[in-house]
């Protein structure tokens, strides 16, 4: 039998594809993280289905789990908030799966940083202004950032942030990058993006942490940061250009 790695999107279970939707119905054992899956993802489940939380399980409990399943012959939905490709520890559960013969497969879903763009209204590149988005995290109680990814080192392209698990750290960072983008410049940090208690903080470097302090934020949260958030429109893309040749 299988395990199925699911991006479970960021947090509404109407975002789920339908593929998701479909191998939770038809496994009979679902793996999540009860800290960012909630009842409503659950729901998919159909009566009867093995409900594993690991939020207090290691690695070992987690792989165990995952193979005892596979042995007694049931496919495992394993949910990953967000999207699999992205802070998941897939590489490592999978890896384990290999050393143990069991098969997996991965299916993608909504990332939080697309699902927070999508609750600004906003496109995260713009023309002439930036056209790259960055994805990366802060380090804090994490394993360590390589050297070559250094904060600064992004910021100085000036391209869109998208920062995870940094929300604690929201000051520091703010402070770090006001020296490249300049204090005035927009900063967002969205809270559990399209779940029905998100929050929307809108603000600059300059002010952001205030915000995130005064709502009391530790988790769950992005961090977007750019000129391109300001959504003032400098040049329009040649997609759609009246003039473009389209023979």
């Amino acid at each position: 039998m299988t395990v199925h790695f699911i991006g479970a999107g960021p947090g509404a279970a109407d975002l789920l594809t339908l593929r998701a939707v479909e191998l939770l119905r038809s496994s009979p054992v679902c793996v999540y993280a009860g800290t960012y899956i909630d009842d409503a993802i659950l729901d998919h489940c159909p009566a009867g289905t093995r409900l594993v939380d690991t939020a207090k399980l290691d690695l070992d409990a987690i792989t165990a789990e995952l193979v005892a399943a596979h042995r007694r012959g049931e496919d495992v939905a394993r949910l990953c908030s967000g999207d699999p490709s992205l802070y998941s520890a897939l590489a490592e559960q999978s890896a384990r799966l290999d050393a143990a013969d069991v098969p997996w497969d991965v299916t993608p879903g909504v990332p939080a940083y697309a699902a927070a763009a999508a609750s600004l209204g906003v496109e995260l590149t713009m023309p002439e202004v930036t056209q790259s988005v960055v994805l990366t995290r802060a380090q804090a109680r994490s394993t360590a950032m390589p050297s070559t990814e250094a904060l600064q080192n992004f910021a100085a392209t000036r391209a869109t942030l998208a920062l995870h698990l940094a929300i604690t750290r929201t000051r520091i960072i703010a402070d770090e990058l006001a020296e490249f983008y300049g204090p005035q410049c927009p900063a967002v940090v969205v809270f559990h993006a399209s779940k029905p208690d998100e929050l929307l903080l809108r603000g600059t470097l300059a002010d952001i942490a205030d915000q995130v302090e005064a709502a009391g934020l530790r988790q769950s949260a992005v961090i977007l940061v750019g000129p391109a958030l300001s959504r003032r429109l400098v040049t329009e893309s040649h997609l759609y250009d009246a003039c473009r040749d389209r023979s």
